[in-house]
């Protein structure tokens, strides 16, 4: 009996000695596989924020299109407005300077005297009504009898020597000038003294 005791005592401790071995074998991969799985979890964290930086950057690059494009339309809309409003001034100011012909004509017929008191006041009225309808399109009369001359607005086609005058003073008008806004539509035609 007592070798079958030493037998199962053997027995038991090749068993007890086999079981650790066992557990120490199935520890090592769990801690490889462990180790291969952090690794594996590393890269593939790696390359989702390396993947995040590249959409970010796109973002990025999207987003300063986006204000370039809407900048570069603003530029156009503003360019297209003031080429509208130079068009509008340059086409009205045509438009006047085309008229003005028979603003000189109406202001000649007031200059001659006439016995017909009804026809000449029916030229005032003409004349009142064209010159409210200049000023409604903001056309402005150039002042220049007295002034002095700038060659800005002035043509001075007639030079006189007169002593009482000052220099480069305006002594009379020929034509009149006008002006819409800042633009010339036609210099005034005057005599200068000095």
């Amino acid at each position: 009996m007592n070798e079958d005791k030493n037998e199962t005592e053997e027995l038991k401790e090749e068993n007890a000695q086999e079981v650790p071995t066992e557990e120490k074998e199935d520890k090592k991969p769990e801690k490889k596989d462990k180790k291969a799985g952090r690794k594996k979890e590393d890269e593939r964290l790696t390359a989702l924020e390396a993947e995040k930086e590249a959409l970010e950057k796109d973002k990025a690059a999207l987003n300063d299109k986006y204000l370039r494009i809407c900048a570069e339309y603003d530029n156009f809309r503003r360019r297209s407005q003031k080429e509208k409003d130079n068009l509008y001034g340059d086409i009205k100011a045509d438009t006047v300077q085309k008229f003005l012909p028979v603003y000189d004509n109406l202001e000649r017929a007031l200059k001659q005297g006439t016995e017909d008191e009804a026809y000449r006041k029916g030229v005032e009225m003409i004349m009142t009504q064209f010159c409210a309808t200049l000023e409604k399109l903001g056309v402005k009369k150039i002042e220049s009898l007295g002034k002095t001359f700038d060659p800005a607005f002035h043509n001075a086609v007639m030079h006189v020597d007169d002593e009482e005058q000052g220099e480069n003073v305006i002594v009379e008008v020929f034509q009149e000038g006008f002006t819409i806004g800042e633009k010339v539509i036609r210099f005034a035609m005057v005599k200068v003294a000095n």
